[in-house]
């Protein structure tokens, strides 16, 4: 079922064998995630791989998020990013027809995004990183989801539409 990652060192760097052709993305449980040197900035929450920089500004801010967007192939994963007075929250995450979650490339990625905080001289501050998720259970699931579509924007995954 594992496979080593090309260019795969120690038990970190394994990879679930789950691929699909067409993008050819490597895909990665938050387990592994974790367990790669030089992430240590990042947390996996239910919505991907977070993290938190601290800025001194809005404009520093902005600045960030210009220098992030200069890393080479960085368009292509198209990292959610949040910037506010205080401070970016970043976020990586794949969102498919039937994929949703972390690939090897967003390990690269965190590392890349990292590193340019440091070189701007901002803080990261894993502590910041938070998410809310809210849960709607119900006996008549397909009775209410009209409900919460108009209440929320919700839109079902393709995996969870193919079970109701």
């Amino acid at each position: 079922m594992y496979r080593m990652a090309e260019g795969g060192v120690g038990p970190a760097r394994y990879v679930d064998h789950m691929t699909y052709a067409e993008s050819k993305i490597v895909r990665i449980r938050p387990q592994q995630f974790h367990g790669t040197v030089g992430v240590e900035d990042w947390r996996v929450v239910g919505e991907g791989a977070c993290a938190y920089f601290r800025t001194a500004s809005f404009a520093v801010g902005a600045q960030f998020v210009q220098a992030i967007s200069e890393i080479p192939g960085v368009g292509e994963e198209h990292p959610d990013v949040d910037v506010r007075q205080e401070g970016v929250t970043v976020r990586l995450i794949t969102v498919t027809g039937n994929y949703y979650g972390l690939t090897e490339r967003h390990v690269e990625l965190a590392r890349q995004i990292s590193a340019v905080a440091r070189t701007l001289g901002i803080p990261a501050d894993p502590s910041a990183v938070q998410t809310v998720q809210v849960t709607i259970d119900a006996l008549a699931g397909p009775g209410v989801v009209a409900f919460w579509r108009a209440l929320l924007g919700y839109r079902d995954r393709v995996r969870a539409a193919a079970r109701t």
